[in-house]
């Protein structure tokens, strides 16, 4: 056995490609059956025995029975290095795509198909940095920060999940977005000086956006709509909304029309009582230049 061969039967199941699966995700599953039955079918059509693929991609056997049952998500690398040994001309390639969505767990995938079909999105923050607005370094100190922690592998899974939700920025048409965000998680250097001075400086390049609205609650305002918590509302070119409130109807989305007006008077109140565009602008250069 090779010294690379002997390296990879030594790697652990934390070390391998792949994450576990979400059991209630039932479009996932079924994605991931068919990619692991293609998989198989195709080592098999080329003639190679398990063990000998585990060898020429670098993993362990249990690792490939995993992925070819559908039951663990393999990592674009372990794709790649499939389409290379199997010689699947683009066959393994092609499914990259749907893999890559099933990494995202299910809840974040639903509202990221929200966001990319809505013409107007509104998001009141209270307590961190809005997800959509959030850089890579930011998201991932954030996300570290839970308790009990998140495992090296999910903390990775997740942050890849909330940036790609990011896409929403790049469409054409593009979409009527505004934020408000409260000033006290502005001044809260999370992640260190260099990862906040970063995320500073990504808000300012958010904003400046034709199609982004960025307003700041300051601290100085004695009088706040917003103490019951978060407030979503996305509007959809047929007329429709969803919109959810941590402190209304039980923190569940709502698509009926009183409830989101109420959430709409809620959100439109404090964007009426947070700064304007240009004074938010101009307290986030200050915040930066003070850090």
């Amino acid at each position: 056995m090779s010294l690379d061969a002997g390296e990879a039967q030594l790697k652990t199941e934390a070390d391998e490609p792949g994450w576990e699966v979400d059991p209630d995700d039932e479009w996932g599953l079924a994605v991931l059956a068919t990619v692991g039955r293609q998989l198989r079918l195709r080592r098999e059509a080329v003639g190679m025995r398990v063990a000998d693929f585990a060898v020429a991609v670098g993993y362990s056997e249990d690792l490939v029975y995993k992925i070819e049952a559908g039951k663990r998500i393999p990592r674009p690398e372990y794709l790649d290095k499939s389409e290379e040994k199997l010689d699947a001309h683009g066959l393994i390639s092609a499914m990259k795509e749907d893999t890559a969505k099933v990494r995202y767990p299910k809840k974040v995938r639903a509202l990221a198909k929200l966001e990319a079909q809505a013409v107007e999105i509104g998001v009141y923050e209270c307590n961190i940095i809005a997800g959509l607005l959030q850089t890579p370094e930011h998201a991932r100190s954030v996300i570290e920060a839970a308790q009990p922690p998140y495992s090296p592998d999910d903390v990775e899974r997740m942050v890849a999940a909330r940036l790609a939700r990011q896409s929403v920025f790049e469409r054409d048409p593009a979409p009527s977005i505004h934020f408000v965000l409260e000033e006290a998680v502005l001044r809260r250097p999370i992640g260190g000086t260099m990862a906040w001075r970063g995320q500073l400086e990504h808000l300012l390049e958010v904003g400046r956006l034709r199609n982004v609205v960025l307003q700041v609650m300051p601290m100085s305002c004695e009088v706040h709509s917003g103490l019951d918590g978060r407030i979503e509302v996305l509007k959809f070119p047929d007329g429709t909304a969803v919109g959810r409130s941590d402190g209304a109807f039980s923190g569940r989305p709502t698509t009926d029309p009183k409830q989101l007006r109420i959430l709409e008077l809620r959100y439109g109140t404090i964007r009426a009582q947070a700064l304007s565009p240009r004074e938010s602008s101009a307290l986030i250069e200050q915040l930066l230049g003070e850090t």
